[in-house]
């Protein structure tokens, strides 16, 4: 008796950085994914030697490799999602967008990384213009953090007032919908992110949990997935959104530390949602 095949799944690909130490990155994507029971991809962007305690040294491999590794990822599988994390200089970001721009995938989740837990700097700063001038407007959702949509913008971001007029602001740089994640406000209140799906005209809306005394690796990395793995399930933005803020959260409250310093690492499979 033939076995009957099963449907293709859909997809998720993050173009990303490795992260030697499993928190961040492509690992954390790919847990992610997996957690999500969504098939993961990957295009890695960037090799890193790094831990808990930082990045020691960063190595960015040839673009046409990088375009090889996307190419395959397009050929063979239905990709739903992209999920762009670290990518570190313009020649990168200019060759994934090239390449987005090629395969134009249903959803492309931005996570702007530019500096890393530690300190890091992970974007070189002429890379900043093509950041905003060929990614920014080609993703369905960009997904910073205060710092970094400072450094996008030019401007502090000092509270919530402000966290609104930056949505604007982004929007006027091509963003069409926002994640603004607010975990760097100061304050012992809920973290606040903001979700505005601005060419979709919805209103923004605050995605509130309550602060966790901790400092994590991977957040980030785990957000901007999260949603992509959500689309590739068939939610919409917005409940993308709100369901990948919760993930992280669980996440964090399960999280366990496995180096030497005090940095947590998510728990992806203990917040596994369960449907």
């Amino acid at each position: 008796m033939t076995a009957r095949p099963h449907p293709r799944p859909t997809s998720a690909l993050t173009i990303a950085g490795s992260d030697s130490g499993g928190g961040a990155g492509i690992q954390a994507d790919l847990k992610t994914f997996a957690a999500h029971r969504v098939h993961g991809l990957s295009a890695i962007a960037a090799l890193t030697a790094q831990h808990t305690r930082g990045v020691t040294a960063v190595n960015v491999p040839d673009t046409g490799f990088l375009r090889a590794q996307i190419d395959a990822c397009f050929d063979d599988f239905d990709i739903g999602a992209v999920k762009l994390g670290m990518l570190a200089n313009a020649k990168v970001i200019e060759a994934v967008a090239d390449a987005l721009e090629h395969y134009r995938p249903a959803h492309v989740v931005l996570d702007p990384v530019m500096v890393s837990t530690s300190g890091a700097r992970l974007l070189e700063a002429s890379a900043l213009d093509a950041l905003r001038t060929r990614l920014i407007p080609l993703a369905t959702l960009i997904t910073p953090n205060l710092p970094e949509s400072e450094l996008l913008l030019g401007q502090p971001i000092a509270n919530v007032a402000a966290m609104h007029a930056a949505i604007a602001r982004l929007h006027d740089l091509g963003a069409r919908a926002v994640l603004l994640k607010g975990g760097h406000l100061q304050g012992d209140g809920d973290v606040v992110d903001l979700f505005a799906d601005i060419d979709g005209g919805g209103e923004i809306l605050a995605i509130a949990h309550p602060r966790l005394q901790l400092e994590a690796h991977g957040t980030g990395c785990t957000l901007a997935s999260a949603v992509a793995a959500n689309l590739c399930l068939g939610r919409d933005l917005g409940a993308s959104c709100a369901a990948a803020a919760d993930y992280v959260h669980a996440a964090l409250l399960r999280g366990y530390r496995p180096g030497n310093s005090d940095i947590l690492v998510l728990d992806h499979f203990g917040a596994a949602p369960h449907e």
